[in-house]
């Protein structure tokens, strides 16, 4: 038998048998692990400096596997001298092409996409992008079936080859972000199956011109929706989003499709119907079976629309907003009950009544009914995805009644969404002293003095912070221990940031039962080892925050956090233990903070340096303060971030000064560095918000719920 020494001598054995001698190295690995391990690499990393290691490296670099689909969403290094060279080349070894929300990029390297010849499918949302430019692209890519692009401002379709018009009409799945009235590509893809329209409209123009609802006669403007399987539109706020796609939907109107099995339609606020939209409604209701529905609520709300729709296996629900009580959710959807275990994703967001018996009765302080939600979760056993925001849904007294108890059967749930108020115990807990004041935090302890930087919060471990067993939340969250998302949002939380809107608005006051909901049910979070993303809104009762610390601690797949209104508004009582929480978050790469009277200081910013993944921030503070020599501190040591927005109480000059300053020093080396400093209550912020980057603005400087928005994989 041979010895250590004699195969360690091995003349033919290859550096990385020789180093697993002594230990495991990488490259021992099978082909299989490696080519799993380089899947989460970014593609110009890959192919660019990865595959110039080592021979076997070189190798498993371009595998077929790694290079037939190539994402550079969020490769924030992704420059442009790097993205010429990728395509160069693998660029014909290129299948799947993922450049959405590449903003930085200019549109000479856009163009470099046609080099890319076998593209299957493409997505260049957010990317700069002419109507000759995307003509002189589209006319070589023939194989090209799926393609998601803007269109803005100046599009003109006459523009478009007839090389291109025949790619256009081979193209099966086509994703729209209109910024400008227009039909887009839409009338020239014939052999359209999934057609998703985001409308992005502003009713103004910069220079305050009311812009038209109407598109253009001269261009071909009879989409062709024959063969249409899935429809989709999401509306921005304003009247003349609301105008384009009624354009949009006249022709569904004409001729619904037979073959349709998704329609979703997402609009903020209300959505008069009109004789096209009843007539669509009547047509699907006769000719189309369903499996996915969104409509706005003014659609359903006392029509007996659901009752006629016919489903067969759906796997996607939207009621967000609409006035469907409990009785009749249970009645026209779960049908008393029958199997929906197809359901992956149910939204119930606003929806007040929808555990209620009756809708023209209930108060918001009145009781659900357990037996509703019973049945519900009872026929949805297997949600994936569940949104009860937005609503004030408080149990009952007994047991197995309460709403945590009921929803701790869902074992399949990966995100849910739920107000504060619903996770209190039916009876204010006999462990929990009273809420304080609004303005004055009671000190614990025995009147020691704390010093600055010195942990002024209990240990995540102590007494006042280890969630208590008997808890209904802790219990709820021991159930679904692989959820990934999770929100607690207040019942009548309203984000300060607006949207196409001024800033100022009136906050109400949280919900009674929400003052039972504090540290000790924040720190419960912790049990959630696989949690991704995490959302906190209106808990007036967060006294210490203590309970950050036990997530900091134990959640370390967080990549997401958005903290807003905790605790005292008049002040912010968590901020040692934020700083202690932050100082483990080592995977964070979102970070959202809404909270009057911030201050934004050194301390803040030295704690967030610890966050060595961090790639976006955003501040949001009504009457915050901010320190510009810790801001540009912390970006020189934070080498990934890319997103710094901050919108709080200091005057426009030290926010424009702050901003250049920012710019100046790192734009050179942060290709993709997106920059607003801007005092939230000033009136010209609309304008600002208007330039950035709809990733950016959809993703992180808005606040709203993200749990169940739109369907499970609708799109890449």
């Amino acid at each position: 038998m041979p010895t250590r020494e004699d195969t360690s001598n091995d003349g033919d054995a290859p550096p990385a048998a020789a180093s697993m001698a002594d230990g495991a190295h990488l490259l021992g690995f099978s082909d299989e692990i490696l080519l799993h391990i380089l899947s989460h690499i970014p593609s110009t990393d890959l192919v660019l400096n990865v595959r110039r290691t080592c021979r076997k490296l070189a190798v498993l670099c371009l595998d077929k596997s790694l290079i037939h689909t190539v994402l550079l969403q969020k490769d924030y290094e992704a420059s442009e001298d790097k993205v010429k060279q990728l395509v160069r080349e693998i660029g014909r070894e290129i299948q799947q092409l993922n450049m959405a929300g590449c903003y930085w990029l200019s549109g000479s390297t856009i163009e470099h996409v046609a080099r890319c010849r076998g593209l299957v499918k493409v997505n260049l949302s957010g990317c700069r992008l002419t109507s000759l430019r995307l003509s002189k692209m589209l006319s070589v890519l023939q194989h090209l079936r799926s393609l998601a692009i803007d269109v803005s401002p100046g599009f003109d379709a006459s523009q478009l080859s007839g090389e291109c018009k025949a790619t256009l009409s081979r193209v099966r799945e086509l994703k729209q972000t209109l910024y400008t009235p227009s039909y887009g590509v839409v009338p020239c893809c014939t052999s359209l199956e999934k057609l998703l329209l985001y409308f992005e409209i502003l009713d103004r123009t910069r220079e305050g011109a009311i812009l038209s609802g109407q598109l253009m006669v001269g261009q071909s403007n009879v989409p062709h929706y024959q063969n249409l399987r899935v429809f989709y539109a999401r509306l921005a706020p304003g009247y003349i989003n609301q105008e384009v796609v009624r354009l949009y939907l006249a022709v569904l109107s004409d001729r619904t499709p037979e073959n349709l099995h998704a329609f979703l339609i997402s609009v903020p606020g209300s959505f008069a119907e009109s004789g096209a939209t009843k007539n669509l409604l009547d047509s699907m209701a006769r000719n189309v079976v369903l499996d996915a529905l969104q409509l706005p609520k003014s659609w359903l709300n006392g029509s007996s629309l659901l009752q006629h729709m016919r489903f067969n296996n759906p796997f996607y629900f939207s009621f967000s907003r609409c006035t469907l009580s409990g009785g009749h959710l249970i009645q026209r959807v779960v049908n008393g009950g029958k199997d929906l275990r197809s359901l992956a994703s149910l939204n119930l967001s606003g929806c007040v009544h929808c555990l209620s018996p009756d809708s023209l009765l209930r108060k918001a302080e009145d009781d659900i009914d357990s037996g509703i939600l019973e049945t519900l979760v009872a026929a949805c056993c297997n949600l994936r995805h569940l949104n009860l925001s937005a609503a004030h849904h408080h149990s009952s007294e007994g047991p197995g009644r309460h709403l945590c108890q009921l929803l701790a059967r869902l074992r399949h749930l990966r995100s849910l969404s739920l107000p504060v108020c619903s996770v209190a115990d039916s009876a204010p807990r006999a462990d929990r002293a009273p809420a304080q004041p609004a303005m004055h935090a009671v000190p614990r302890g025995f009147g020691k003095k704390v010093r600055i930087g010195v942990q002024s919060c209990p240990s995540p471990f102590s007494s006042q912070a280890v969630p208590q067993p008997s808890s209904v939340f802790w219990s709820l969250l021991k159930n679904v221990p692989f959820l990934e998302r999770l929100e607690l949002i207040g019942s009548n939380f309203s984000s300060a940031m607006p949207r196409n809107e001024p800033a100022i608005r009136n906050s109400l006051p949280p919900c009674s039962r929400a003052q039972n909901v504090g540290d000790s049910e924040v720190a419960a979070i912790g049990q959630l080892a696989f949690l991704r993303h995490l959302t906190l809104a209106q808990l007036p009762s967060i006294l210490t925050g203590s309970g950050l610390v036990s997530i900091g601690l134990q959640c370390q797949q967080l990549q997401s956090l958005s903290l807003a209104n905790l605790g005292m508004m008049g002040k912010v009582v968590y901020m040692s233990a934020l700083s202690d929480m932050l100082k483990h978050c080592k995977q964070l790469k979102d970070l959202r903070l809404e909270q009057p009277y911030f201050s934004a200081n050194a301390q803040f910013f030295q704690a967030l340096s610890q966050c060595s993944a961090l790639q976006r921030l955003c501040l949001v503070s009504r009457s915050g303060t901010l320190q510009p020599e810790a801001v540009l501190a912390f970006m020189a040591r934070c080498l990934h971030v890319v997103v710094c927005h901050m919108f709080t109480g200091e005057s426009l000059t030290t926010c424009k000064s702050l901003q250049q300053s920012l710019l100046r020093s790192f734009q050179a080396e942060r290709p993709a560095l997106n920059v607003v400093i801007f005092p939230l209550l000033h009136e010209g912020l609309t304008d600002v918000i208007r330039d950035v980057p709809m990733v950016h603005l959809d993703e992180i400087t808005l606040f709203k719920s993200r749990v169940a928005e739109e369907p499970p994989n609708l799109w890449w």
